[in-house]
């Protein structure tokens, strides 16, 4: 026997909570949370350069992975490296770019790179950049999923002194006059 209500009812007690909602309204703050390691970073020749030629610099980042739980849920936050931002300690900066450079091998150093450049000044300076890590998330082993912005990580400062070098030519053959100028 049917009985006639005076409308629809609901079996629930309440709305259910929609999770994945919760979880990507918050995923862009726990993104900045996430201790996202730094790059290295490294210097050709370092510590010390000449003023007027090429130093080749550096970065070494990896994309990290990160496992946490949100609302219950297991959560996979993965940052991976995508621009570099080069402030080169001298008012010089340059970036955001993709290019995080490479050491080069020691008969090549010197060379222009695309991360390289040349001090016009003497002195003792501090050498930063600024790692752009684009975020994935995933709940649960689900698809991934983009974090809307971008973490911007620093890195320590690494230390550089710009040394000048002053080239003399002599006439003296400092074989046949080992007294000479320059000898």
């Amino acid at each position: 026997m049917w009985t006639y209500l005076s409308g629809p009812e609901c079996v629930y007690g309440e709305k259910p909570r929609d999770i994945l909602a919760e979880i990507a309204a918050q995923i862009a703050q726990e993104f900045q949370r996430t201790p996202v390691a730094p790059a290295t970073i490294g210097s050709q020749p370092g510590p010390h350069t000449l003023r007027g030629e090429e130093t080749n610099v550096y970065a070494d980042a990896a994309t990290q992975s990160f496992n946490l739980t949100m609302l219950g849920q297991q959560v996979t936050i993965t940052a991976t490296p995508v621009g570099y931002t080069w402030n080169y300690g001298d008012g010089t900066i340059w970036g955001p770019t993709p290019h995080h450079g490479a050491p080069l091998h020691q008969d090549r150093i010197g060379e222009q790179t695309q991360t390289s450049h040349i001090y016009t000044a003497t002195g003792r300076l501090a050498l930063t950049v600024t790692t752009h890590f684009d975020g994935t998330y995933s709940v649960n082993g689900g698809p991934s999923l983009p974090i809307p912005g971008q973490g911007n990580i620093p890195s320590a400062p690494l230390g550089l002194t710009v040394w000048r070098a002053e080239t003399r030519l002599y006439a003296d053959n400092c074989i046949q006059n080992p007294h000479g100028v320059g000898c």
